[in-house]
């Protein structure tokens, strides 16, 4: 776990124009906040959406971060007359980089490991602000990175821009994460000077979790031995967006080589690894039409496989179920442990009892079977009194909106505009 002092994480007077980049997964977004301070709070904003290509998921630092510059570049250039930059202002971004970093300040921090399905070999151990800078100088953008910070705080930090009653903050999407706030006298490893609000931001890097007690299958253990990063990331592996797919395909695979499941020859597109992504299994879960028609198209389409029967579509939903259900369980399991952590999850006489867990990420947002279950899960774990003083709150955009207001907080214009 990695420790970190954002005091109150902003202080609600934050005025302006902000950008923050969002990177975490196949995907990156990019936007631009007006706030209007403790009363107009954000004013206005846009964003766009650009997807990384899968070559550079797995190139140089360099080709990277010089392809998300000059998205950058293109949006800032559609900046339109309602958003107001002071004039001689330098704009400023928040940076969320949803990946393993030892952050050494508010704007700098180091790769230590890459996950999700990038392996960029160069850029471990390197500042992962310094990389994007000089790739926006080579780009002509003229932009300072305020404040680096993960998904997980970004939302963190918007969630209790919003609702003061948030501890913690979840990311289900292509990976996951989680971090809340906690007590600084309750972080015995922490040695540094004591932020005046008595709190800090745990961020957890729970992905990164492995115990003998996760029910790890075979199925689990090849993908995790398959992977870019065998070893590292187990509790990811099992719950997150970016495998839940794969792990449907692996035992399609296993009943199509073992038991026929779809006739006398194995479909050669199931031995092709991720090509079931977890989009597919979401629709096929979902499919409600009498003949299961969803999982006949997608069968056929994503893995090659016609003229499917009802039986077979149906052990197919089954299945989508249990690999879901599994991951949504553990997610409520994990969930759980911080609400543990901070006392929330019995009843105290006196003490003010609602909470709020910020959830965001593309799996908990889309894939609605998995988050009815996580939800009915983590009720079902504390009971319903407890429950009914326990607020999931989706903090739609809350990880780009959290990173601009951070980037306003640590700004080089310490005056109110």
């Amino acid at each position: 776990m990695i420790s970190l002092i954002l005091g109150s994480c902003c202080v609600m007077d934050e005025h302006g124009l902000f950008y923050a980049l969002d990177l975490g997964g196949t995907n990156f977004r990019v936007l631009r906040v007006l706030l209007g301070g403790r009363e107009g709070r954000v004013v206005k904003q846009e964003f766009t959406e650009v997807s990384i290509p899968p070559h550079l998921m797995i190139s140089t630092s360099n080709e990277l971060f010089d392809f998300i510059a000059a998205e950058l570049a293109k949006f800032v250039a559609t900046e339109g007359e309602d958003f107001h930059l002071s004039p001689g202002r330098q704009r400023e971004l928040g940076f969320t980089f949803s990946f393993p970093v030892k952050q050494t300040s508010i704007n700098s921090g180091n790769i230590m490991t890459w996950s999700k399905g990038f392996s960029i070999a160069d850029a471990v151990g390197q500042d992962v602000v310094s990389e994007l800078t000089k790739a926006m100088e080579r780009k002509g953008v003229d932009m300072r990175v305020a404040a680096l910070v993960n998904d997980t705080i970004g939302t963190l930090a918007g969630g209790k821009y919003d609702n003061n009653d948030v501890v913690a903050a979840v990311i289900l999407g292509t990976g996951t994460n989680a971090a809340y706030v906690e007590r600084a006298h309750a972080i015995p490893k922490w040695h540094g000077l004591l932020p005046k609000s008595g709190e800090m931001v745990i961020n957890m890097e729970w992905g990164n979790f492995r115990s003998s007690h996760l029910p790890m299958t075979e199925y689990d253990q090849a993908l995790d031995n398959e992977s870019l990063n065998p070893g590292d990331h187990i509790f990811e592996k099992i719950i997150s967006g970016m495998y839940l797919g794969d792990v449907v395909r692996r035992v399609l695979l296993r009943m199509a080589e073992e038991a026929a499941f779809f006739g006398d020859t194995v479909p050669p597109k199931l031995r092709i690894p991720l090509v079931l992504r977890t989009p597919d299994m979401s629709a096929m879960h979902h499919d409600s039409s009498p003949d299961l028609r969803v999982v006949g198209t997608k069968m056929k389409d994503v893995l090659g496989i016609t003229n499917t029967s009802l039986k077979t579509r149906k052990v197919v939903v089954e299945l989508c179920n249990i690999v879901a259900s599994r991951g949504a369980r553990l997610s409520a399991a994990g969930i759980l442990g911080i609400l543990k952590k901070l006392g929330k999850d019995t009843i105290k006489e006196g003490e003010k009892q609602k909470t709020a867990i910020a959830m965001d990420g593309g799996l908990y947002e889309h894939y609605t079977e998995f988050s009815k279950c996580l939800e009915g899960t983590l009720n079902e774990l504390l009971g319903e009194e407890v429950a009914n003083n326990i607020d999931i709150i989706h903090a739609n955009d809350g990880s780009g909106v959290g990173a601009a207001l951070l980037a306003a907080s640590h700004s080089q214009y310490p005056e109110v505009e």
